[in-house]
Parts: C-alpha cells; sequence; structure tokens
C-alpha cells in the first residue's frame, strides 16, 4: 500500500476538501472584515454650523489649528518581506493536507529511516529527536497542530521526512515532499488576523493549499514547551 493510500485511510479525501474549505472560508472571513471601511462619524448641527465664515474673531483660536493627519498607507502583508514580492515555496503533505512553507523560513530535509529518540513528560506534539549532521532537531507532529480535530495516531506511522526550520532547533514531521513552487503574493488569500488558527497565513487558491506561518507556529511551539 502506498504512503498516500495509507493515508486516506485516515482521513478521507471529502473530509480534507471539507477542512480545506472552512481554511478558506476563515481567510475570506478574515479578510472581508480586515476590508469593511471605517464608518462615518455623524456630525451634529452645532459642529456643521461652526463653520470658518460663522465665526468671529473673537472666537478664532488663538493658536493656529493642528494640520490634519496624513492618512496612512495601508499596512504591508504581516510576517517579512518574502510576501511583499513573488517568493519560491515547498509543497508538502501531512494528514492528506498539502501544505506550503516559504523555502526562506527552511533549513533541510531529513528522511525518516532511523529512529526518533522520545523523551517523557513532553507535549502530546513533542514526537522526540531526531539525531541530524547539524545536531538533535525536536520533532514536532505537525498533522497534530494543523488538523488536531481531524488527527488519528495512526498517521505517525506514515510520517517519512522531517523538515528543519532555519533559525530553530525544531522540524516537521511531513508524509511526503512534494515540489517546490513559485508563488506571486496576488495568488494568496492572505489572513488579517490570528483567529482560531495563528499558524495559517493564508491559502494559496491555484495548488488548494494552506501556507504557514512558520513564527506563528514557532511562537506557539515555543508557548506551549
Amino acid at each position: 500500500m502506498s504512503d498516500s493510500l495509507a493515508v486516506q485511510h485516515y482521513v478521507p479525501a471529502q473530509t480534507l476538501q471539507c477542512y480545506l474549505d472552512s481554511l478558506l472560508q476563515e481567510a475570506a472571513a478574515d479578510l472581508a472584515l480586515a476590508e469593511q471601511s471605517v464608518p462615518d462619524v455623524p456630525v451634529s448641527p452645532a459642529a456643521e454650523a461652526r463653520t470658518p465664515q460663522a465665526l468671529s474673531p473673537v472666537e478664532t483660536p488663538a493658536t493656529p489649528a493642528e494640520p490634519e493627519p496624513t492618512p496612512q498607507a495601508a499596512a504591508p502583508v504581516p510576517g517579512g518581506s518574502w510576501r511583499e514580492q513573488p517568493f519560491d515555496a515547498l509543497l508538502f503533505d501531512v494528514g492528506g493536507l498539502t501544505l506550503a512553507v516559504p523555502l526562506v523560513s527552511l533549513g533541510s530535509i531529513h528522511p525518516l529511516d532511523g529512529p526518533i529518540t522520545p523523551l517523557f513528560g513532553q507535549p502530546d506534539w513533542f514526537l522526540g529527536l531526531l539525531p541530524t549532521g547539524q545536531g538533535s532537531l525536536r520533532v514536532v507532529d505537525t498533522a497534530r497542530w494543523v488538523m488536531p480535530e481531524r488527527y488519528h495516531p495512526e498517521l505517525r506511522e506514515e510520517l517519512r521526512y522531517v523538515i528543519s526550520i532555519q533559525g530553530f532547533d525544531w522540524g516537521l514531521a511531513v508524509h511526503s515532499v512534494s515540489e517546490s513552487v513559485r508563488l506571486d503574493p496576488a495568488q494568496v488569500k492572505w489572513r488579517s488576523g490570528a483567529g482560531k488558527r495563528p499558524w495559517l497565513a493564508g491559502i494559496v487558491i491555484d495548488h488548494m493549499c494552506a501556507l504557514l506561518d512558520v513564527g506563528a507556529l514557532a511562537a506557539l511551539i515555543s508557548h506551549s514547551s
């Protein structure tokens, strides 16, 4: 039985599609909320009557009025300069769900062809330590983070790779690695806020996959350690 068939046995394709649809709906809702215009503040009749022509010299302020604030430019997409220009991302599979991570955030891909050393007293998402040429990696059960409501313990048996994250001593355990793709920021439906899945940076519609916010995931992992 192939890896993909084994994963589908635990997480049916229809279930995964529904889950991805829910992620897309959350991203769209966040985006719509962020794009709502600020409601107009009603002006009282007294304020309308108080025009510069109606002011007498006595009523004229002794000091010049402060200048109107310059409208602020739209806030850049959070998370770093890689989001503001075309970037390369690695696609991989976790429990049948396709995820993407910017290559700039990644270190190395390590095959899981040896044992992971378990440590007692650790959170459920911590699988253990994986020895590598660069030192031991703390292995994260990625499926438990990104799809906890659809998680099955049997998914651990199908893990094949660990992807290390640049600047951290931990890596993401995944079921398969697909390919690297070039993405334009316009292809991503970006999340405007943390929501209930802070690790979700957005949805790549063309590839029907979720884009990971590595910084947010790192903060969650550090907080839960």
